[in-house]
């Protein structure tokens, strides 16, 4: 497989074009042409001879389309190839505010958490900083100008969420470079705070992120009260501790600034009566954070259940009655697998 040219910042753009022999200004306008979601061979502001040199070194179009899916609420699921032929896959919410999307930062997952679809096969590779970019690229440039952006041009996409296959901090250095060319003022400048990272709970990589002075929300997926029941969903858990995440979020807030955020998956019969909501409160109350409730989407090689919707609201009401901070999440297409892993595990299946 050749190099990922949506690898690069501005500044290693530059000095690319440069060693070619290009004028300096030939960078801006490759930049500004894969920023919109271009690959090499369609800039057309470039000569033939500099996309014939850039192809011989770099995929011409790192990530495609290859299937998209619509649901009646308004997502859209893409089925993305990668130049190897690997396949990922990411989701766009619409709201009124503008669009979100769901990214993944890995082929696969090896967290091994049962209620997701993503770890089904183990990870295959992890994505690289272009590989991940370029998922945003072509589902903006797909959906541009539906939406105002900020900027000098409309941005379609204005919300990011790192919650699709894989473990972004397992992938710690590349979703890093990631999240500095997204944010910068060159390419798309979606800001650090319009972008949500979620993580299992890898301890020492969420201390070394508070130290990268990306204000992003993170949220962490915790989805049991102590660490025996989490255990049993989440192998993570044998690593880190409950109480070591804690700290861990507790210290990136001392450092950003930035209310955290866990994610709780209501699983019917597992964790989410009223013992598990008073012990989540007392876990919880008086932290600076917010409970996001999820009422699980059902993956068929797992026997786990879903919560009935009337369970989960009486779930949140009890949350709330106790003084957490809570919300519960919206379903949202759920009739085109909108779980992390659905889709691509479904046309592996069938393909």
């Amino acid at each position: 497989m050749k190099k990922i040219l949506q690898d690069l910042s501005y500044a290693e753009t530059e000095s690319l074009v440069l060693a070619l022999g290009e004028k300096k200004f030939r960078a801006k306008q490759l930049f500004e042409g894969l920023t919109q979601g271009k690959a090499i061979t369609e800039i057309t502001s470039l000569s033939k001879d500099l996309k014939a040199k850039l192809c011989e070194e770099y995929e011409d179009a790192p990530v495609r389309i290859k299937e998209r899916y619509f649901s009646s609420d308004g997502t859209e699921k893409y089925l993305f190839e990668l130049a190897d032929g690997n396949l990922i896959e990411g989701v766009l919410m619409k709201y009124k505010y503008g669009y979100t999307q769901c990214i993944s930062t890995q082929v696969g997952c090896r967290m091994g958490c049962k209620f997701c679809a993503s770890t089904l096969g183990g990870l295959i590779r992890n994505l690289t900083a272009g590989e991940i970019l370029s998922q945003v690229l072509v589902v903006n440039a797909l959906h541009k100008g539906e939406v105002s952006g900020q900027g000098k041009e409309a941005r379609a996409v204005t919300n990011l969420v790192l919650m699709g296959s894989g473990e972004p901090l397992d992938n710690y250095d590349e979703t890093i470079k990631f999240l500095r060319n997204v944010t910068s003022e060159n390419g798309l400048c979606i800001s650090a705070r319009n972008i949500s990272l979620s993580t299992c709970g890898i301890v020492p990589k969420m201390y070394k992120l508070a130290e990268e002075g990306i204000p992003l929300n993170l949220t962490v997926s915790l989805h049991a009260t102590d660490d025996e029941t989490r255990v049993r969903t989440m192998p993570v858990a044998k690593a880190y501790k409950i109480d070591e995440i804690l700290k861990a979020c507790e210290y990136y807030f001392e450092k950003t600034g930035r209310r955290y955020y866990f994610e709780y998956t209501l699983i019917a019969g597992e964790n989410c009566d009223e013992a598990h909501a008073d012990a989540l409160i007392k876990l919880l109350k008086g932290k600076p954070c917010h409970v996001n409730l999820i009422r699980l989407n059902e993956v068929k090689e797992r026997d786990l259940k879903a919560l009935g919707e009337k369970e989960a609201y009486r779930f949140l009401g009890r949350l709330e009655k106790g003084g957490l901070s809570a919300t519960l999440r919206r379903q949202i297409g759920v009739d085109i697998g909108g779980a992390c892993g659905q889709l691509r595990a479904g046309y592996l299946e069938n393909n």
